[in-house]
This record gives C-alpha cells, structure tokens and sequence, in this order.
C-alpha cells in the first residue's frame, strides 16, 4: 500500500514537470519571433472574401384609405300638427263714468252804486256838434244819417269813452261824431248816495242833416 502511493505521487510530479516545460518551450518560441512566423503564415492560408450587405426588402405599399362609414338616411319625421287655438276675447271692460263736477258760479258782483242825482250836460248839447262840423265829403256826397251815441263820464265831469249804439250807415259820419263829442261835451257830474262824485254815462244822438 505504501508503495502503491509512492509511484501514484512520482508520476504526478513528472506530469507537472513536462507541462511546466511545454509551456516555457512555447513562450520562448513567442518571444523570439518563431511564433510570430507560424501566426504570419496561418493568416495567409486564410481566405479573405467580402461579405457584401443584402439590399433592404422593397417597402411595402401603404394601405389603402378606410372605406367611409355609410351614414344612414336620417328618418323622415312627420311635422307636427298645428293646432290652431282660439284667440282670447277680448276682455269687457266696464268703464264708470267719472262723474262730470258741476261748475259753481261765482258769485254775481255787486251792482254798481246808483247815483242819487245824474250827470248833466253843461251848456247846451245842440252846440257840441253843429252844421259847420259835416265832413265835407260827406256834404259833397250828400250823406247824411242819425249817429246814436253813448259817452262814459268820470268822476270829473269828462268824457272817458265814446260807444256808436246806433250807425249812420257811413263810418266817417260815426267817428267824428264820438271826436267831437269827447272834445266838447262837459258834465256835471253825478252824485252817489255818500254824497261823493261818481261815474256816470249820458246817451243821446246826433242827426247829420245837409244844410240848406
């Protein structure tokens, strides 16, 4: 048995020496050139080809546009019926009769003060208009008439307004009838009830004759 041991380890050991020698043979061969010789020639025993590069497949074509959806017709509604309403009548409106105000009178004015004694001509009225006054165009025409008059007399015993009561029928007769009058007529004038002077009025008429 231990014989059997010590020949086992013996070759063991030679196993390992040869190896060790191998490889210090093949690095001396590297390092002096041999070796750059033997990988020099192995090269040139290869064959050198050029791998060319298959071309790209063609492209493929694009697919076609999607077919539009089918829209369906839309369905035919029927319109609706028109229903006719009656229009509302009108509504009554009872209207009160506003109630019509009853105008008051105002009340009358006072009658005026009577005078207790009245206006009286002073001189004679004849004179205030006489035949030397006819308008000479209406002695020329030969127009005459009856002018009837009223004259309004002041507290003074003056004329303050002449009123035609009756035409003579010719305007300018009139008119200078209330002239002359409110020129030349004086009064006396009347007395109220006070014993004051008032107003009064006097009212007569003058007759326009062509002289002879």
């Amino acid at each position: 048995m231990a014989y059997a041991d010590h020949s086992e380890a013996s070759s063991r050991t030679v196993s390992i020496i040869i190896v060790a020698l191998i490889h210090a043979v093949l690095g001396y061969a590297f390092v002096t050139g041999l070796g750059m010789k033997y990988v020099k020639k192995a090269a040139e025993q290869l064959d050198v080809f050029e791998v060319k590069e298959e071309p790209p497949p063609p492209a493929a074509p694009p697919p076609p546009p999607p077919k539009p959806a089918e829209v369906p017709p839309p369905p035919v509604v029927a319109p609706p019926k028109i229903v006719e309403t009656p229009a509302p009548a009108a509504p009554v409106i009872n209207t009160v009769p506003k109630p019509v105000p009853i105008p008051i009178p105002s009340p009358a004015p006072p009658p005026p003060p009577r005078a207790v004694e009245k206006a009286k001509p002073r001189g004679n009225p004849g004179n205030w208009v006489t035949s030397d006054d006819y308008p000479s165009r209406a002695l020329r025409e030969e127009r005459s008439g009856v002018t009837g008059f009223r004259l309004d007399v002041d507290a003074n015993g003056r004329v303050s307004n002449c009123t035609i009561t009756k035409s003579s029928g010719h305007s300018d007769l009139d008119s200078e009838a209330c002239r002359l009058l409110s020129r030349r007529a004086r009064f006396r004038p009347a007395v109220g009830a006070n014993g004051e002077n008032m107003t009064d009025s006097f009212s007569s008429r003058i007759v326009w004759r062509i002289p002879d």
